[in-house]
């Protein structure tokens, strides 16, 4: 089994950044994809963005590029989202995961295992 703890969420306003981590424990990420997703209030859980094993690969959903970065660090078995320029449409819980696809992928059932989410709200 894999565990996945976010951290690093909370309330900013409109323009500002935030980091989230997340710590994974248990069994090795080795060669896993790893992804964030977020889930704003009625809506349906979305792909942000994903990273491959040795983190030269990276995607991203259109409405984050240019202004959230991934990035992971395989030794301490953490990743991270830095988002800067936050708008209220950022609003979300913000979820970690991880999977056994051989490649970066955004689709929400190619993923395995995820964390409990971290609450992030952007005020206008």
């Amino acid at each position: 089994q894999v565990q996945l703890v976010e951290s690093g969420g909370g309330l900013v306003q409109a323009g500002g950044s935030l980091r989230l981590s997340c710590a994974a424990s248990g069994r090795t990420l080795f060669n896993r994809v790893m992804g964030w997703f977020r889930q704003g209030p009625g809506k349906e859980r979305e792909f942000v963005a994903a990273i491959n094993w040795i983190g030269d690969t990276t995607q991203y959903a259109d409405s984050v590029k240019g202004r959230f970065t991934i990035s992971r660090d395989s030794a301490k078995n953490t990743m991270y989202l830095q988002m800067n320029s936050l708008k209220p449409e950022d609003t979300a819980v913000y979820y970690c995961a991880a999977t056994s696809a051989l490649y970066v992928t955004a689709r929400v059932a190619e993923y395995n295992y995820w964390g409990q989410g971290t609450q992030v709200t952007v005020s206008s």
